[in-house]
This record gives structure tokens, C-alpha cells and sequence, in this order.
């Protein structure tokens, strides 16, 4: 295994959230809280509870209770509150001046809000919701950009008592139509389009194409870039004006609802993830206090949409119950060109900057030196997330972004999980690429195919005990919810992923059990192959996919994105090295990127689809669609 190459300074550990809830508690480092953690899920809850300070308008009489089953665990039983109260109520009287955020959009235009300002306008909309008749449980739909008018009706839906679903803004009219039809919402609020580097995207044919065949009552279309122009629908200065900029947050029972948020299955429809008041607002401050470190002084800029559990968590909801600043900006990250996230973390004085695999390979292939011309002094950690990051990129980020100082807190988790659930915490010695060690209170093992117990090997990652964060079944289908995490082994989540634990008591993801490729009886991890291949210095990026074959029933076929076109690179000789013959790609295709969503995800799905010739389905999030035609058909 790999040398540690970050130890981190006494400042780094003692001054941090963590280390002061163990000093608290007279606990000596990170084992022995989470074994306490473990052995005691009611203490360690209810400390967490105060230690974040939130708001409980009535205390809960039982911090869990798993008499149902593990399966169906309530939190926080008999406990009242609402988000709200734990985070822009609680600021806005605390810190009435502070910054909360910083609005920045693709062409330039920039805003800024204050707590006691952001208050106002949450109070006002939630002033306009109740005229409206929406209510406790009524769910509202936000499939808007990242501007500030969608952070305030995700805060004005919750202190209502409403619930919210945040649908990607770049997903297409039929995904939005299937998510409004299993949620059942009653309005939708829009943009007016907005643009991706430099392009006009139009949000008009999708809104009004769901006022058919869903439950929607009203469109509420926010005034942003003019390029949408809607007749007889309302908007929203139009419904906020004359509004109260006094409201009182509705007092909800620790069960309510308090979001639906929706994740891919392998297979069948979206699964929309359910996430209720208590349990979540415990868990949001967990995620930000103790993971990546947040303080009320700190400044996040961490290009996650709320249309993602990383958006809502660190962005939204964490960020505003530790009284934290942060940096929302709507546009490509490289646009107009690859400088312009570095002038920003430098124009804001970021001190927590995160950031997606996908984006560092993106700035490593163009041999990107922020620190050269920007000053980058002030962050002090590096959360990474999405998927697993490939060594290179990992010493890149530590490198040219930390400058060996600051600990690469590589997360993995999902939107199932509520955030996180393996994290590099703070005070933790590293390697390249690990994810550090099971969250506290998160019960993980690593099982093999009987359900056993492993050490020093690849294998199941499982969690063992109930966490607040857990999603409450999947929305109107029970059965899908235990037959996904459940059915595998017997009161025991099963998440899907590979990992592997070292000596040294370092966590390593290895992919997904669903992204294995069998050749010849042998299973093939697509993520080792592509962490193979990007050790590659010719390569900046890569893609594997399995296709059916008649020798040995599945082969590898390899996409890769080569740092100077035209270059003579010997990638099967390469893996043969690192893996062996048997990954070895029956094809290698060299294109001039890969296909990926807004968000920086590899398409893989479509990557296969084209070389075997099958129907592309739903291409309306890729951010480059016309990479497919550089895809030859296979077959």
C-alpha cells in the first residue's frame, strides 16, 4: 500500500470541531470516539444534538427506535423543530450582517445576501406560499439554476412544513415529468432560462409540457436571464410583492418530511430518497462541523448543485446551521476559460474549497498552476466527492491546490446515506486516495459474499446499525427500498460499493458492485481499471464499459482522452503491467472527451449504448452531447 505522504499540524488538529467534541468528552483521538460511537448511538446522537446546538421546541423522549425493524427507524421520537429554526432563524438574530451568500453567474452578475436579509426574503415567500394554500406536506418542485431565488423557496418550503424536491435544472421535460408525477407536486417553480457557457438553455418547453399528466397547480417562473417569456403564468416578484417580511416557522413534529430528493437506480426509475426534519438536522451539522471542518468564520465554495445530497448538505442546510458563508456560482466552472474558479476562490477569500474528480482530471490535463498567479492562503481543506479519485489526480489536488499543507478530505457517501458516510476527518494522517475511516456514529463493515466479517481484502461495504440521515424508506415504494439495501444480507445495509481497509486503518474505494465486468469468470472492477489507466502520463481521462462477448462472455472496452492529440500511447502494455492480461481491452477508442453530465459525471451508460448500437434514451443533461458522434458502432 502507499506511503503516508500528509500529517497534519498540531493546529490542524486541535483547533478543530472534532477534536473539541472529543476533548469535551474526555475522548484521547478519532478510534475510541467511533468505537463509543458505535457502542452508544443514543449518547453519541444526543451529543451531537447539543454540541451543533439545535433547536428542539420540545425534546424528543428517545433519541432511536428501531422496534419496527433497523429498516424503518424513527429519530428523535416525540421531538419538535423545524430546520429552519436551527439555521437562518437562529442566525438571523445571532449574525443579522454576516454574509450567508455570494451569488455569482456565468456572465459576471454578482450578489450578495446577508442572514437578516436571506430571513426577510424566506419570510416573504413563505408568506406567499401560505396564500397560495400550500402547506404542511403539500410538496413544491424547485428545478431552477443556482441562483439565490432557489436557495430561498428551498428555506421558505421547509418553514412552512412543506416538503421540497430539487430537480436538476438540466434534466430534460420527461425526467421532470416522471419526478413531479411519483411526488405528486403542487407547484414548480422555474427560471427563465439561463446559459452554459455562453449558451442560451431554455427551461420553458419542460415547465409548461408537466402541467400535463401531474398533480401541478401553479408554474412560478424567477425573473433571471430574459430568455424565456411566459403569458398567464405567475412570477415570482409578482406573488412575493406586499408580502410580510415576518413569519413564524412552523413547529413540526421530528418525523415530518422535510425534502424528497431523487437518485438513479441501476435499473427501473428514479428513486426519490426521503429525509425528515430531526433526523436531518442533526445530521447536516455532523456532516459540516465535524467533516470538512466548518465555522461560523469559514467561507465554502464547493460547485455542487442542490439538485445533488452534496448541494443540499454542505451548501444549504450544514452550511447555514454552522453560520458559514458560502459561494453559490450558476455556470461552467471553465468559463470563459480555466481561470476563472481560481480567480474566484482568491476574490472570496474561500477557505473551504470543494470539488469533483472529474474537475481536477479536467484542470491536470491542462496543466493548470493556480498557485502561480492566484493566491489560494486562505483555504485550509479540500472536500472531493462524487467517485472515486484516481492517484494522479489526488497528488495533483494535494499539490497544486493544498501545497502539501492541506488534507485532501476525500468523502463517499450517497444521497440514500443523507451525506457521507467515510470521510477524511480532520487530525488524520493520509494516503493518496483514501477516504479516510468510517464517519462517526455510521456502523460500517466490509463484508465477503457470506456475510463475514473481512480484513486486508476487497469487499462488501455494509452499515451495521441505523444513522439520523438514512433515508425513510424510498417514496411510495417500500418493497424497492428493502429489496435494494435490505434483501442481501439480513438486517444489514448493503450500499454497493467495493472497499478495502489497510493495516494501517485507512479506507479505499474500489467502485461499485454493479460496475464489474466479468471476462472469463474473472470480475473486473471498471473503477480499477480506470484508476489503472489514468496512471497513465499520456492520459488525462478514461472510461470503461463492458460489452458481450461470445469468447469471454463480457470484454473490456476502453474510451480515453489523451493530453496531446495524436499522441502514439501503448495503454494495453500499461495495464497489463498494473492488473494483468485478463483486463486488457478488446477495444480502445481514443476521443477528444468524455460524455458527462452539468455536473462533471461520466455517461457511461451512454458510452455502451452507442457502441453496441442501442437507443441513447435521455441525452438532455450531457454537457457535450456531440462527443457520441465521435463513438464508432461496434456492432
Amino acid at each position: 500500500m502507499s506511503e503516508f505522504v500528509f500529517s497534519p499540524s498540531e493546529k490542524q488538529i486541535t483547533q478543530s470541531n472534532i477534536h473539541a467534541f472529543m476533548k469535551k468528552h474526555s475522548i484521547s483521538g478519532l478510534d475510541e470516539l467511533s468505537e463509543k460511537a458505535k457502542n452508544d448511538l443514543s449518547w453519541y446522537w444526543e451529543m451531537v444534538s447539543e454540541d451543533i446546538g439545535i433547536v428542539w421546541d420540545k425534546k424528543y423522549s428517545k433519541v432511536y427506535d428501531s422496534a419496527s425493524g433497523i429498516q424503518w427507524t424513527k429519530w428523535f421520537v416525540g421531538g419538535k423543530t423545524n430546520i429552519i429554526s436551527s439555521s437562518l432563524d437562529k442566525f438571523s438574530v445571532l449574525t443579522p450582517n454576516k454574509i450567508a451568500y455570494y451569488f455569482e453567474s456565468e456572465d459576471g452578475t454578482r450578489s450578495q445576501v446577508t442572514y437578516g436579509e436571506l430571513a426577510k426574503k424566506v419570510n416573504r415567500l413563505a408568506n406567499a406560499l401560505t396564500s397560495l394554500n400550500i402547506g404542511k406536506g403539500d410538496v413544491i418542485a424547485i428545478y431552477m439554476p443556482m441562483i439565490q431565488e432557489a436557495i430561498v423557496t428551498i428555506l421558505a418550503a421547509g418553514k412552512i412544513g412543506a416538503v421540497q424536491t430539487v430537480i436538476f435544472s438540466g434534466y430534460s421535460k420527461e425526467a421532470l415529468r416522471v419526478r413531479l408525477q411519483d411526488c405528486g407536486a403542487k407547484v414548480l417553480f422555474v427560471s427563465d432560462g439561463f446559459y452554459r457557457k455562453g449558451k442560451k438553455i431554455s427551461q420553458k418547453e419542460a415547465a409548461l409540457y408537466c402541467m400535463k399528466e401531474t398533480k401541478l397547480e401553479e408554474i412560478i417562473v424567477v425573473n433571471y436571464s430574459g430568455i424565456d417569456q411566459y403569458t398567464n403564468i405567475k412570477h415570482y416578484n409578482e406573488l412575493i410583492n406586499g408580502q410580510s417580511s415576518e413569519a413564524k416557522t412552523r413547529i413540526l413534529d421530528s418525523s415530518d418530511r422535510l425534502f424528497i430528493l431523487y437518485t438513479s437506480g441501476t435499473t427501473g426509475t428514479p428513486k426519490g430518497v426521503v429525509n425528515s426534519h430531526g433526523g436531518f438536522s442533526v445530521f447536516a451539522g455532523h456532516q459540516s462541523s465535524y467533516l470538512i471542518d466548518m465555522n461560523c468564520d469559514d467561507v465554502l465554495f464547493w460547485p455542487a448543485d442542490i439538485g445533488w445530497i452534496t448541494g443540499l448538505v454542505w451548501n444549504v442546510y450544514g452550511l447555514l446551521e454552522m453560520g458559514a458563508s458560502a459561494v453559490i456560482y450558476d455556470g461552467a466552472i471553465d468559463w470563459p476559460d480555466s481561470d476563472r474558479i481560481w480567480r474566484m476562490l482568491e476574490k472570496y477569500n474561500v477557505t473551504i474549497f470543494g470539488i469533483s474528480p472529474t474537475a481536477v482530471r479536467m484542470f491536470k490535463k491542462n496543466n493548470i498552476e493556480p498557485r502561480i498567479n492566484h493566491n489560494l492562503e486562505k483555504i485550509r481543506n479540500i472536500p472531493t466527492t462524487g467517485e472515486p479519485i484516481d492517484e494522479d489526480s489526488w497528488r495533483w489536488l494535494f499539490e497544486k491546490i493544498g501545497d502539501k499543507k492541506i488534507p485532501i478530505m476525500n468523502l463517499s457517501g450517497g444521497t440514500e446515506i443523507g451525506g457521507a458516510m467515510l470521510s477524511v476527518l480532520p487530525g488524520m494522517k493520509l494516503k493518496p486516495t483514501t477516504v479516510g475511516m468510517p464517519c462517526p456514529g455510521i456502523d460500517l463493515d466490509i463484508f465477503d459474499e457470506q456475510g463475514n466479517s473481512i480484513k486486508n481484502t476487497k469487499g462488501y461495504l455494509v452499515i451495521k446499525q441505523p444513522w439520523p440521515g438514512m433515508t425513510n424508506s424510498l417514496l411510495n415504494d417500500d418493497e424497492r427500498y428493502f429489496e435494494t439495501y435490505w434483501s442481501k444480507f439480513k438486517d444489514v445495509w448493503f450500499h454497493g460499493d467495493y472497499v478495502l481497509k489497510d493495516n494501517d486503518g485507512l479506507w479505499y474505494m474500489h467502485g461499485r458492485t454493479d460496475d464489474v465486468i466479468n471476462v472469463s469468470g474473472h470480475r473486473l472492477s471498471t473503477a480499477e481499471i480506470e484508476q489503472a489507466v489514468l496512471s497513465h502520463s499520456d492520459i488525462s481521462d478514461a472510461a470503461a464499459v463492458s460489452i458481450p462477448d461470445e469468447i469471454t462472455g463480457e470484454a473490456v472496452v476502453l474510451f480515453i482522452v489523451l493530453n496531446e492529440p495524436g499522441q502514439n500511447t501503448d495503454i494495453k502494455s500499461h495495464i497489463a503491467r498494473h492488473i494483468g492480461k485478463i483486463a486488457l481491452p478488446k477495444k480502445v477508442i481514443i476521443l477528444s472527451d468524455l460524455p458527462k453530465t452539468r455536473t462533471g459525471k461520466i455517461m457511461r451508460r451512454l458510452l455502451k449504448s452507442k457502441i453496441l448500437g442501442e437507443d441513447l434514451g435521455d441525452i438532455s443533461s450531457l454537457e457535450n452531447p456531440k462527443i457520441l458522434d465521435e463513438i464508432p458502432n461496434m456492432c
